[in-house]
């Protein structure tokens, strides 16, 4: 085969390295998080092979710019059928008037959200970083980006959550034009109830980012925040969800559903990459037909998870509370080399987490922060249980406690993970013959 090297101003390149590295280091990846390693990242998961099917189509290559049925470029009746499909089967599940599924992400799920609701200029009301917020709610992200004003609302340290009287106090005084709750690490469910009742009372929309926990939701296992009072709740399509990475919107408020889905495009999305539907669509008949199972072995997980490891001498975050309801553990490891170290030592041994800030943190500390933070979802997906969290418990503390080298921990973590490859909490019936009515 003969090599050809190219010279792009100071640069030489050889595109046959360049996809030999491509071909190896996924090859690599593959075996390495789907077959040797713990993953405990708590926004990833994995898709079914059916919904994998379904992602890997012809949607892939295609284009549908706006709304079903008013699209920009012709070729679109399939998937403006499936659409409109799979958005009112998800509205029915979690009870919403309206579901937009064009977002790419939640990030900017939120961003057409906040858009719609608020000016430059106008404040907007978080649950602060301590109970949960997301950097998109920020000042440093989407709300900063779209120049709306942050106002924090006060933290309750003992219940670990928003402190809802001096919450209704901020809302009433600053009258924001809307109040977040929700984000990406918190144990404990936000008092939507509450907050929405205030914010209602100062013409202000409650909005509730389900990121983390829209399979929970969807499952039984978490509180619907449209159900308490929220009028939008904005969600990603990948995390206790199991579905492709994506975001969406569900809306009580008609007319918000409205506002919001015409500036979806084209202010933040042009086409929404139609592969996400189809796989979309799949994921959300599973979780209709095992997201309760699902759900609850997600939490009951979890909760495992957090007991053994503070048997094992952890501190783990929020024991007076019965540690966690969710599918997240936070552990402070200030006394084990702090966040960053222990999450590299962690990766060496095949057990992926991620550091994370811990309430008495400051924003400052991010990069080595006191915490780590362990989700437990897609563990479950491959069908692990309680028996299996105890033993992975147990993994960590050989790293971090007993100070194992992760070289051999990792063996051991490589030859556990030999029995969890498979895919669990999937559709029920002959999957070959499902799969043949897409070739």
């Amino acid at each position: 085969m003969r090599v050809h090297i190219f010279e792009y101003g100071v640069i030489r390149v050889d595109p046959w390295k360049l996809l030999k590295l491509t071909l190896e280091k996924t090859r690599m990846q593959n075996a390495w998080r789907l077959h040797e390693s713990i993953n405990l990242i708590a926004s990833e998961n994995v898709m079914s092979p059916l919904a994998l099917k379904a992602y890997l189509s012809d949607f892939m290559d295609r284009y549908a710019e706006g709304k079903p049925f008013k699209r920009y470029y012709q070729g679109a009746k399939y998937i403006d059928e499936l659409e409109v499909a799979t958005a009112e089967f998800i509205a029915s599940m979690v009870r919403a008037v309206g579901v937009e599924l064009r977002p790419t992400s939640g990030t900017l799920a939120n961003a057409a959200v906040f858009r719609v609701l608020a000016e430059p200029g106008d404040k907007a009301t978080i649950a602060p970083v301590q109970a949960g917020a997301h950097v998109s709610h920020t000042k440093f992200g989407t709300l900063g980006a779209l120049g709306i004003k942050q106002v924090d609302l006060p933290y309750d340290e003992e219940n670990m959550n928003v402190d809802v009287d001096g919450a209704v106090k901020i809302i009433e005084e600053v009258k924001p034009k809307f109040v977040v709750l929700g984000g990406s690490v918190y144990l404990f469910p936000h008092p939507v109830r509450e907050l929405a009742d205030a914010a209602h009372s100062v013409g202000a929309k409650l909005v509730y980012d389900a990121a983390h926990v829209f399979g929970l939701i969807v499952g039984g296992a978490w509180r619907n925040p449209l159900e308490h009072g929220a009028d939008v709740m904005t969600a990603s399509t990948h995390k206790t969800f199991p579905g492709p990475q994506g975001g969406l919107i569900a809306f009580t408020d008609k007319d918000l559903y409205k506002k919001v889905s015409k500036t979806i495009f084209p202010w933040f999305v042009s086409n929404h990459h139609l592969h996400r539907i189809p796989a979309t669509a799949v994921t959300a008949v599973e979780m209709a037909l095992k997201g309760r199972e699902y759900a609850e072995t997600i939490v009951r997980n979890a909760k495992t998870l957090a007991e053994e490891l503070a048997a094992l001498g952890f501190k783990v975050i929020g024991e007076h509370l019965g540690y966690t309801r969710s599918h997240q553990v936070l552990v402070d490891v200030r006394d084990l080399g702090r966040g960053a170290k222990a999450a590299k030592l962690l990766e060496e041994a095949n057990i992926i987490v991620n550091k994370n800030l811990l309430p008495w943190d400051p924003p400052e500390a991010v990069k080595d922060p006191s915490g780590l933070r362990l989700g437990v979802q897609e563990m479950t997906r491959f069908g692990m249980g309680r028996d299996e969290m105890k033993q992975i418990a147990e993994l960590i503390a050989r790293v971090l406690i007993k100070k194992e080298e992760p070289e051999k921990v990792r063996k051991d973590v490589i030859e556990f993970r030999k029995n969890y490859v498979k895919v669990r909490y999937t559709v029920e019936g002959d999957l070959d013959t499902m799969l043949d009515l897409l070739q």
